[in-house]
């Protein structure tokens, strides 16, 4: 099965980590030449589900907004806030649960964290479904942004640590991508959920926060067979639990497949065990060692988050104040977007590790920005109906979910093992923050007016970012298809010189 990890003859390097001493390990080569098998099935069920439950809830909510606002929806809120307020607290609660537990999930490690972020997610939405004002409802939202932000960081750095370099991509990207099954099922979920001859007023939106728990807990479930990402374990001076792992894997894999794995190839790694690192030490790191890398997460996240969050939040808004389209019927709309948000991811995938990063990634964004731009044109011209309007959308999401979800591939592929979480975090936090917060609040502004041409200029403000975004890629991009982590950017933690093709970007 392979070379296994083994403690290194003590040197000079040995004695300078905290430990005492290091490990020469093959852990990264022998994860990457795996063949595809069950125990990557497990990973993939039990991190990747999750994001279902992010699209489920977020689309109920925008969908919901008129009728939390109704009477007798035993809430007392408005269909502004709503839309505005709550979903930039919902934000706000991300970029903070992101920031705080990225920071732990590269100290403490990424089960501990991908199963804490989830119970948090977990308590509350359910508790959510009890609110009975305005104010009471803000802090659920912020706590459940909370768990979702601690989510991106510990399961993307997962992700990316047990999944083999000829598919990381495709893989990350159909994760990612599967926010928008869930989106589709909460639209047609709040169909039924806003049918007042079934559930009254103040009761279909709160068995909606119901749903959403009953389907985390089995999550929940299922995510504790998955296991603790061997690369971080190594380089915590855990050597003997990551080569149990990956025996596992090694195991699982040749029993599916009846036949010996691939031999393992390049160089063992040596590897010192680290102390924590402190955030001031990780952003001088990330600043300093990879500039460009920086600018070109910062583009990606800020403009994929400005246009996501607008338009999650906002494109019921626009059919029921330009469409007249009844605000029980959006779902079908919205779940039309959701099919093409989720087919782009799935049928552009295998394109981002074959053709390659940088052309897919330029592109997705251009493309989209592009697309964008003349559905503003049409829509200013009076050119679109409710139908074509989302077919327009439709197709510019097509693009724009592919770039979307190659945002948090590119900030987990292209620093450090022992800064990734927290730069998925930073990059998170910082691009939504930006584009997540300030896109639900200038774009439902825009809409509320009722002026066609300010809901026009919220249009090309979304474009334009896009589209700088796609041209900064295709001038910073790295190309990182079917190359392991390490190569793309050396651990902090390994001794001596660094692996062919990295260096300061």
């Amino acid at each position: 099965m392979g070379e296994r990890t083994r403690t290194a003859d003590r040197g000079p390097e040995a004695k300078a980590g905290p430990g005492g001493g290091a490990v020469e390990s093959t852990i990264p080569a022998r994860l990457d030449r795996l063949p595809w098998s069950a125990w990557h099935w497990r990973i993939v069920i039990g991190l990747g589900t999750v994001w279902i439950l992010d699209g489920l809830e977020v689309t109920i909510v925008g969908n919901m907004a008129a009728r939390l606002a109704e009477p007798g929806s035993g809430i007392g809120i408005s269909t502004a806030q709503v839309t505005t307020v709550a979903a930039a607290v919902y934000v706000a609660g991300a970029c903070s649960g992101a920031l705080f537990f990225g920071w732990l999930t590269d100290r403490l490690g990424r089960k501990k964290l991908f199963m804490l972020t989830l119970a948090v997610y977990l308590a509350a939405t359910a508790v959510t479904a009890f609110s009975w004002s305005a104010w009471f409802f803000f802090v659920c939202r912020f706590f459940t942004g909370f768990g979702i932000g601690g989510e991106y960081a510990a399961i993307n750095s997962a992700i990316d640590e047990l999944i083999p370099a000829r598919v990381r991509g495709r893989i990350d990207l159909i994760i990612n991508g599967s926010f928008w099954i869930g989106a589709a099922v909460g639209a047609f979920a709040s169909i039924a959920l806003l049918d007042t001859a079934l559930f009254a007023t103040g009761t279909g939106w709160r068995l909606a926060f119901g749903i959403g728990v009953v389907l985390g807990l089995v999550i929940l479930l299922v995510r504790r067979h998955v296991p603790e990402s061997p690369r971080w374990l190594v380089t915590h001076g855990r050597a003997d639990e990551a080569e149990a792992v990956v025996a596992e894997a090694e195991r699982i894999t040749e029993e599916r497949t009846g036949s010996a794995l691939p031999p393992v190839t390049g160089e063992p790694m040596l590897i010192r065990e680290r102390g924590p690192l402190g955030f001031f030490t990780i952003a001088r790191t990330v600043v300093t060692r990879y500039p460009r890398r920086t600018v070109l997460g910062l583009a990606l996240f800020i403009g994929q988050a400005f246009l996501y969050n607008a338009v999650t939040f906002g494109y019921a808004v626009i059919l029921t104040t330009f469409f007249d389209v009844p605000e029980g019927d959006t779902g079908y709309y919205f779940a039309v977007i959701a099919l093409g948000n989720f087919l782009g991811p799935l049928l552009l995938g295998h394109l981002f590790d074959s053709v390659g990063r940088k052309p897919m990634i330029a592109g997705t964004y251009l493309g989209s920005g592009v697309l964008l731009f003349a559905t503003a044109a049409l829509f200013q011209q009076g050119a679109l109906s409710a139908v074509t309007m989302t077919a327009c959308w439709t197709a510019v999401l097509f693009l724009a979910s592919a770039g979307a979800s190659s945002a948090y591939l590119t900030v987990s592929e292209i620093f450090p093992l022992e800064t990734r979480a927290l730069c998925i975090a930073f990059f998170y936090a910082v691009g939504t923050a930006a584009g997540g917060i300030s896109g639900p609040l200038l774009f439902n502004g825009l809409v509320s007016t009722g002026e066609v041409s300010d809901t026009t200029l919220a249009f090309c403000i979304g474009a334009a970012l896009m589209t700088l975004a796609g041209l900064v890629e295709a001038r910073l991009g790295v190309r990182a298809e079917r190359r392991s982590l390490e190569s793309l950017a050396t651990p902090l933690s390994a001794v001596g010189s660094a692996p062919p093709g990295t260096g300061r970007a």
